[in-house]
């Protein structure tokens, strides 16, 4: 089993700034592949990055060259860097963990969720 706990979100205005955080319990072959989704009131949960062992990395097209995934193995922690935040980030943001591959965006084939941490971007 893989604990996943989310931290970082918050208010922030338009254009700004966030890091969110999310450290798991333990690197293992569970957590080869980690991604960041998010899921906003009404719509669809979508994958915004994902980032295997070998430190590929994938974005969805509408955080491309504002959001960075990255990882420290050390610490057992997965980031997401979100700059020049838009109010249509606005979203539940969830860590999650699965084997090595495939390390997609798809969120089904992710087993281990994190409890989430709420971004709000305002105009």
């Amino acid at each position: 089993q893989v604990q996943l706990v989310e931290s970082g979100g918050g208010s922030v205005q338009a254009g700004g700034s966030l890091r969110l955080s999310c450290a798991a319990s333990r690197y293992t072959y569970s957590t080869y592949c980690m991604g960041w989704f998010r899921q906003a009131p009404g719509k669809q949960r979508e994958g915004v990055a994902t980032i295997d062992n070998n430190s590929r990395t994938r974005y969805a097209d509408s955080v491309k060259g504002r959001f960075t995934i990255s990882k420290d193995n050390a610490k057992n922690t997965l980031y997401l860097q979100m700059n020049s935040l838009k109010p249509e980030d606005t979203a539940m943001y969830y860590c999650a963990a699965k084997g090595p591959y495939p390390c997609l965006l798809g969120w089904v084939s992710f087993g281990y969720w994190g409890q989430g941490t709420q971004v709000t971007v305002s105009s």
